[in-house]
Parts: C-alpha cells; structure tokens; sequence
C-alpha cells in the first residue's frame, strides 16, 4: 500500500453484538480480527463500553498481540477503567470519542475548547506511552484547532451528517467536512473519518478529501457482509477508497 493512500481499518464490535446476543464463542471475535487482516484490512478498530455490550476488555487483551497492522481503540476516556486498558494494552492508536455510558453509538465529538484541559491531560498521558491520538470532532474547523491546542496527533471527522444528507446532495454534504478536514491540515493534524461511511458514500468521500488518513467502518461493512461474504465486502470497501 502506498504510504499516502488511506487506510481501511475495520470496527468489529459488530462481531461482537451477535456473539454476545446467543452466548458462547460464536461467530469467534478474535478469528475475525485475523480474517479481516487477512482479507485485506489496513487495520482493526474496537469500542468497548462499560457494560461490554459487544467487544469486551477481554477481548481486546487477547486481540492485541495478535493484530500486525494497526490497532485502534475508540472509548470515553472519563471512564477510568478505558484509559487503564488504553495504557495496559498500549495500541497504535487510541481515539477519544465522547460517547455517554447508555449511548446505542456515538452520536456527537467533542467540544475541543469546553473540554481542553481534560484532552490535553489526556493527550499527554496517551501519547507518554507512544500511543497516537485522534480526538473525535464534528465537521467544525474550531473543533480541528482546538484538538491541535489539545496536542492531538490526529481528529477523526464524525460523519454521520455526511452520511445521512449524502444522497439528496453530495456537494453540500461534505462541504463541512472539507473545510474542517483543511482546517485540521493547516493545523499539522492527520485526519481521520468514521461513523456511517459505506459502499455508497465512501469513494466520493475519499476523492473530495484525498489527504484522509484512514476510515473506520463497521456497521455498515459488516452488514453487507451478510449477503457478499467478509473478504469480498472488504475488497469492495478497499476498491472505493482506491476509486479515481
């Protein structure tokens, strides 16, 4: 892979829901976290909760020494026992997304400038351990400037507005996101994106914002998983991103 393409990391928490659904080991996590990199994935995303409703702390401790791209963890870092994971396992990634304890999916990034203090310590103490971090923000260039005050390594765009607006029109969907994605550029801050990016909106994505560093999918991937098969779904999610 060339070293400015974006890359496809793999959120398989939804693995994890249909295990923990029926109890058991079955579909086996830790066999998709190796069959997604197999088939081609450039990394593996987990979120997990507190109440380990999908991935579970244990999960995560034995996933870590087996992955050989990259591991990201997503997680609220006010949870204490998140940020004790983050250090215990030390991924290559962590990313701070403010999500609230009941929260179904993360529905909202953070307010860089209200919460500095608190994402500055944090960054500071991810970052002691050599652990790249990405704040979650909504598509507002101030948020991309106030996660670089914060010294952050990165920001991942929360895109679900983009997603949801993308049909009736492209353009004035991602117009948000290419302004926060050049604010965040300008501000020395890699970029990330996630949350509802799929088949259909994620080639457009990607070509109007090139400089993208990776996209974390899982929904959407795992759901069209059910009918084209894991390696096929992700050679096609691997195909829009290296679309034209």
């Amino acid at each position: 892979m060339l070293a400015d393409m974006t890359r496809l990391s793999v959120n398989i928490n939804k693995i994890a829901t249909i295990r923990n659904a029926r109890g058991g080991n079955v579909p086996d996590v830790t066999k998709a976290a190796l069959d997604c990199e197999r088939f081609g994935a450039e990394g593996i995303t987990v979120h997990p909760r507190p109440d380990e409703r999908h991935i579970r702390y244990a999960d995560v401790r034995e996933i870590r020494p087996l992955i050989t791209t990259e591991f990201n963890i997503e997680g609220n870092p006010t949870v204490q026992s998140f940020v004790d994971l983050v250090l215990e396992v030390v991924p290559d990634q962590v990313t701070l997304v403010p999500d609230g304890h009941n929260a179904i999916t993360s529905n909202a990034g953070w307010d860089t400038q209200a919460n500095r203090e608190l994402l500055t310590d944090l960054c500071k103490t991810f970052k002691a351990k050599g652990i790249r971090t990405s704040i979650f923000i909504d598509p507002d260039p101030q948020m991309a400037r106030g996660a670089a005050l914060c010294g952050a390594d990165r920001v991942e765009l929360y895109t679900a507005a983009y997603a949801e607006n993308y049909a009736a029109n492209p353009e004035k969907a991602i117009g948000p996101y290419l302004e926060t994605a050049k604010a965040a550029r300008e501000a020395g801050l890699g970029l990330n994106a996630g949350h509802d990016l799929s088949l259909e909106n994620l080639a457009f994505f990607i070509r109007t914002i090139p400089w993208t560093d990776e996209v974390s999918i899982g929904h959407a991937l795992i759901s069209d998983a059910l009918y084209m098969g894991l390696e096929r779904t992700i050679q096609a999610y691997l195909g829009e991103i290296r679309k034209k």
